[in-house]
């Protein structure tokens, strides 16, 4: 035995002691960055991977010879290169991808980092002009916003069947920090995302449903993150105009240009400036100030670091949501108001800071800190004149806040053979500390008649998770995943005599399974499933002493990528989600709510066209039955979630600098409560988008509901009482939705 072993080993010894290595590195000409995402194939072999956050990539154990290397990128021309790997060497390549218009034909569909690809969103994005960040939002397919405050407060969300409320179920982030606040003074998972120049966003990644071990609170029905720029193209400046006494400025200023560039390093200052009075009776007199800074740069041949710091102010009045009666009775218009003394004020300032190092060994070590300054105070009426017939229902929703947090991971990657094992772990610390949260019954947003709620909040998550990816073979793929998360919540009641500070801690395990099969690279078949969950507001999970405050959510998805055209792409799966009873806090009413156990199923389909060279387009189509279980039928129905939504339209680009887009987006009726005796009413709008571009300018035109219909944005089944009447009527309130709206917009490039 022991002879036949050395006998193994010298063979084996001798096989791998004439193999050679191949490690590159891709980058933006125009930038000089790296790209990450990169697919990167040896053809002969039929080996694939894809470039990690340095733009680098690495091939090991190959046999001396010449080799076709063959780099493809959404947006970018592919390349195809020789080269030549010789014996116990490693041979480097560097690569720069030009630009190119955009051509489906050449995106293929591969295994490796599978669950990473957004195909969707990488082509939605170089094709669909973006205007404002509403839009942001809007490229995932199926998640429909609303805004019923006029523009200052966060949009309420809706996906998967899901009313998201302002974020309730759906985990936003902007390169990496968190958007959503924790047992926020309005509702849990707030997300407001206008903090962010719509100019300045490069990538949008998502994925529905809890199938990421990275992600963890709020994501439920998915996740979302926006990429914003490294580096700006050119310098510039961009003047709007529009109807309803709208104007707004942005500017960004590459503050390093050539010598940047040389340097491999980047640092841009940007701000935007936005007034209006929007279409509402009462003018808005909106107004909202940012100004953001980023510096990218490379400590070392392989650490790179990232710094962002930003700070965003707004103000506004809002007219509030009316009741269908009091439109129908002449009381006031469609655009009109029952309370016009409704708004608020809001402000955030942000440090993010992201370090990323590639080790020898081909090892990613991340390092990120980030930190935001918040302050929040709105001013609502819901009810009208149901409690206090004199004053009005009026309230007020206050909160001063510092939010801290901290990521790390470590990523390995290991060839055993044909098998290639990538494992990542990571830990997380997130903390929130609230001072002053308010909830308090006012009178023309000057007096305070009542404080019903008002404390300080002290909010910790701590979550440590592994991921194991195994590419088996050059089709099949396997990822599976574990996450440990721990809640500290402390809440702190400022009203009672005495003072007191109360806390509760909570745990929760959430594993995750992931299998692919890449059948060739116009066909993946996926399954995905997880478990994940939602956090509780800290004035709930404090009374209920920990206790069934972390429901958990069960989801799968069946699913394809198939490109049965080589211009026509298709992602279609058919989804389950299932939910453990939750209890809600409604910062509106202060009251806990349990809603008990709830599932829902649908489809999703998504798919993009390319017409002609220069014409794109796009359907995607959302189905979902949402349900309580344990509940009569036909009384199970849960209030506002969307059974029924489609978005789509044609986008252009040309060569000679025309683009635009034309689109749509529907959503069907829907119950507004629980036996479906309420209806919201669905509506479908039509947008359009025309630009013309040369080197240094553009021209633009925005048109928002291009065919002036009648619809309403937000609507909720509300119990009210308007001055005067003798008794509360339940009804659909509504905000109303934006009537034919025209902007013009005209930006000069300077610099490079």
């Amino acid at each position: 035995m022991k002879p036949f072993f050395l006998f193994f080993l010298l063979i084996t010894t001798n096989a791998f002691a004439h193999l050679g290595k191949l490690a590159g590195v891709v980058y933006d000409p125009l930038t000089r960055l790296p790209l990450a995402g990169v697919t990167v194939q040896l053809t002969e072999p039929g080996r694939a991977t894809q470039t990690n956050e340095l733009g680098q990539y690495q091939f090991d154990k190959l046999v001396p010879g010449s080799y076709h290397l063959t780099l493809s990128h959404v947006g970018f021309a592919a390349q195809t290169v020789v080269v030549l790997v010789q014996d116990d060497q490693t041979t480097t390549v560097k690569t720069g991808l030009v630009n190119a218009p955009l051509e489906l034909s050449e995106v293929v569909i591969s295994s490796p980092r599978s669950h990473d690809q957004q195909l969707i969103s990488s082509l939605d994005i170089k094709v669909r002009p973006i205007t404002n960040s509403q839009e942001i939002l809007r490229l995932v397919p199926g998640l429909f916003i609303g805004q019923h405050a006029g523009g200052g407060k966060a949009e309420q969300i809706f996906l998967r069947g899901f009313d998201l409320d302002h974020g309730t179920d759906i985990r936003l982030t902007v390169d990496g920090m968190p958007v959503n606040m924790v047992s926020h003074a309005h509702g849990q998972g707030y997300a407001d995302l206008h903090f962010v120049i719509p100019e300045l966003v490069e990538g949008v990644d998502f994925k529905k449903g809890p199938y990421q071990a990275d992600k963890g609170n709020l994501t439920t029905a998915g996740w979302v993150d926006f990429r914003t720029r490294t580096a700006l193209d050119k310098s510039f400046v961009k003047l709007e105009t529009g109807q309803y006494d709208t104007y707004r400025t942005v500017a960004g200023i590459d503050l390093l240009g050539a010598k940047g560039r040389a340097t491999n390093q980047s640092a841009y200052l940007a701000s935007e400036y936005s007034y209006t009075n929007s279409y509402f009776d009462n003018p808005q007199r909106f107004r909202r100030l940012n100004i953001v800074g980023k510096y990218h740069g490379h400590l070392g041949a392989n650490t790179n670091l990232t710094l962002t710091g930003s700070t965003f102010y707004s103000k506004w009045n809002h007219s509030g949501q009316i009741p269908d009666r009091a439109v129908e009775s002449g009381l006031t218009d469609f655009f009109g108001s029952i309370d016009p003394t409704e708004g608020g004020e809001t402000s955030r300032t942000n440090v993010n800071a992201q370090l990323v190092t590639v080790t020898p060994r081909n090892h990613v070590i991340k390092h990120q800190l980030y930190y935001s300054n918040y302050n929040f105070e709105l001013y609502s009426n819901f009810t009208f004149f149901k409690e206090d017939t004199l004053n009005g229902d009026q309230i007020r929703q206050k909160e001063a806040r510092n939010l801290f947090g901290y990521t790390s991971s470590y990523s390995t990657q290991t060839n055993v053979g044909r098998t290639i094992w990538t494992t990542t772990m990571g830990v997380q610390y997130r903390q929130d500390m609230t001072r002053g949260t308010e909830l308090s019954h006012t009178k023309d947003r000057v007096i305070t008649l009542e404080q019903k709620n008002y404390g300080n909040i002290n909010e910790i998550n701590a979550a440590a998770y592994v991921d194991e990816l195994v590419q088996l073979t050059d089709r099949v793929t396997v990822n599976a995943g574990l996450r440990v998360d721990y809640f500290r919540s402390q809440y702190e009641d400022l009203l009672a005599l005495p003072l007191t500070k109360q806390h509760a801690d909570a745990a929760i395990v959430s594993p995750k399974l992931n299998l692919y099969y890449t059948a060739n690279p116009r066909l993946q078949l996926y399954l995905n499933t997880g478990k994940g969950f939602h956090s509780n507001d800290a004035r709930v999970v404090v009374p209920q002493g920990g206790r069934q405050i972390l429901p958990a959510a069960y989801g799968s998805d069946l699913g394809l990528i198939v490109k049965p055209l080589p211009k026509l792409l298709i992602n279609a799966a058919a989804w389950y989600l299932w939910l453990a009873q939750e209890f809600v806090f409604v910062g509106d009413e202060n009251v806990v709510e349990p809603s008990g156990r709830s599932r829902r199923y649908g489809v999703d389909v998504s798919a993009r066209y390319q017409l002609t060279r220069h014409l794109f387009a796009d359907l995607d189509l959302n189905t979902a039955t949402p349900r309580a279980i344990g509940e009569e039928a036909g009384k199970n129905y849960l209030p506002l979630a969307p059974t029924f939504t489609s978005t789509g339209g044609l986008s252009l680009r040309t060569e000679t600098g025309f683009s635009g887009s034309l689109r749509y987006r529907y959503i069907a009726d829907r119950p507004a409560n629980e036996d479906n005796s309420i209806v919201a009413k669905g509506y479908c709008v039509t947008d359009l988008q025309a630009n013309y571009t040369r080197k240094a300018y553009a021209l633009g035109l925005s048109v928002q509901n291009l065919f002036n219909v009648r619809w309403k944005e937000t609507q909720f089944a509300t119990e009210s009482r308007l001055r005067g009447e003798a008794a509360p009527v339940t009804e659909i309130c509504f905000t109303p939705g934006t009537p034919f709206f025209a902007r013009l917009n005209l930006t000069y490039f300077f610099g490079h």
